[in-house]
């Protein structure tokens, strides 16, 4: 009896792992399936969309380095730097605070680097307090009703690719003009691509709960 005992404690035990296993197995498939349609909802909205002429323009800051824009920013203000040359006219929000490990505001290190690239000064309009994405858009709004800057043809909403579909989503969520166009500056660093694969699921996540 002593035998039949230990071998039904042995048999519960394996039985129990197996159920384990398979939970586990289960939640893994789970947490792949929805990596996966995150994945799918940032990069159906990673791409270049204008339509119309918009009257404005909003540009999404990052890290700033003492000799310039990073890498990251630098290809988003090129990407305005091209967009400008064909729409002059164009009334720009330079949205960005100043991180702990900036010497300046993101929106201050993007307006004199496009200035300093032929940009009108004149037509470029700084938000220098905010510090995440859901700050930059209600920020933007305050600023751009306080100034009356014209985006009655709509806005065109810049930043990377894997940025625009958590910014869509903030700006609609915050009240902003309907008639939104996105540009796409495209990802020169191998790493940053990399990074931001597993980070904007996550990132996109918080937003969309706690972001409001």
């Amino acid at each position: 009896m002593s035998y039949r005992s230990t071998w039904d404690g042995r048999s519960g035990y394996s039985g129990k792992r197996h159920t384990l296993r398979n939970l586990l197995l289960v939640l893994l498939a789970l947490g792949i399936l929805c990596f996966g349609v995150l994945e799918g909802l940032i990069y159906s909205g990673a791409r270049t969309r204008v339509t119309g002429e918009p009257g404005g323009m909003v540009v999404f800051g990052c890290k700033v380095n003492r000799d310039g824009p990073g890498a990251m920013l630098k290809d988003r203000l090129d990407t305005v730097l091209d967009y400008l040359e064909d729409h002059p006219e164009t009334n720009v929000v330079l949205s960005g605070g100043k991180g702990d490990d900036e010497h300046v505001s993101e929106a201050r290190g993007m307006y004199d680097y496009l200035v300093a690239n032929g940009a009108d000064g004149e037509r470029l309009w700084m938000e220098g307090n905010s510090r995440n994405t859901w700050q930059n858009v209600n920020y933007t709004l305050e600023l751009m009703e306080e100034k009356d800057l014209n985006a009655g043809n709509g806005v065109v909403l810049v930043s990377s690719g894997f940025h625009l579909t958590r910014i869509k989503m903030l700006w609609s969520r915050a009240g902003g003009t309907a008639n939104v166009s996105t540009l796409a500056a495209p990802t020169s660093s191998l790493y940053t691509t990399v990074h931001m694969f597993f980070r904007e699921p996550l990132a996109l996540v918080k937003s969309f709960v706690f972001d409001r």
